[in-house]
Parts: C-alpha cells; structure tokens; sequence
C-alpha cells in the first residue's frame, strides 16, 4: 500500500474533540495542538488495545521524532478525527502515519509522523517493544 493520504487509508479512527483554548487568534486551531492530537491519539489507542495503563509497562515509548505536513485549517467547534497507521514496526521502534480530519472530507487537514522509541521504565535504555504493545499495532501496518 502506497502511503496513508485519505480517511480510508487508516485502520483505525480516534475522535478526538477539540476545545475552545486550541484555537489562536487568527480563528484556526494553533499549530501546536495538531502535535497534541498526535500523542492523544497514539496513546489514547494503546490504552484502548493493550487494555493496561501504559505507563506501567517496563517499557515505554518515548517521543523520538515527530513531524507535520499541515494541509489546510482545523477549527473548534468541531471534532477530529485521528486515524492511524504503522509504516515501520521494528523491535525497537514504531513510525505511526497520522491524519487528521474534520467533517466530512476524505481528504486530510494535516499528516503526520510520530516516532516511538521503547525505553526501560527504570534506566531509560533501548529496549524491545512490549509484546502487549507489538500485539496492539500489529493490524496497523500498511507499509
């Protein structure tokens, strides 16, 4: 499959709502916040998958790279809809594709590139993902 570009491209959809302090001055919600729907969404999915609290896993991932290609303007009132795909699934690492969506287009607001890397809970080290985790985005890989 050629790279995640349209709603249907992603396995999973998150709903995420958007708030009146994520919009700035100029009537658009603030380039920021699309970085915070990335780890919302990510995260709000591991939770949901792994049925744990991630945070208490031996392992956890840690942000290592993140990025945005903004396509056009999301505003409040309104929810977003976050969906998600693995690209790269390594014994380490995930690369998640995110897009973001508003009303009814197919066609994104913004994509998105996050980067987890698994580290030991307690000394920080590069460490294997947690096979709860390896489990959970399995079904999420698209390329």
């Amino acid at each position: 499959m050629s790279e995640a570009r349209v709603r249907t491209d992603f396995p999973v959809l998150r709903t995420i709502t958007t708030r009146w302090a994520d919009e700035d001055v100029y009537g658009h919600v603030n380039n920021v916040v699309y970085y915070s729907f990335f780890d919302t969404a990510v995260n709000g999915f591991l939770i949901d998958a792994t049925g744990t609290d991630i945070r208490r896993l031996d392992a956890v991932g840690l942000v290592a790279e993140t990025q945005c290609e903004f396509l056009r303007e999301l505003g409040f009132p309104g929810d977003v809809q976050a969906g998600l795909a693995v690209t790269k699934l390594g014994t380490s690492s995930i690369v998640y594709r995110i897009g973001l969506f508003q009303g009814d287009s197919d066609e994104p607001a913004a994509i998105g590139r996050f980067v987890h890397v698994y580290v030991d809970s307690a000394t920080r080290a590069v460490t294997p993902i947690p096979e709860a985790i390896r489990t959970a985005v399995a079904p999420l890989v698209t390329s």
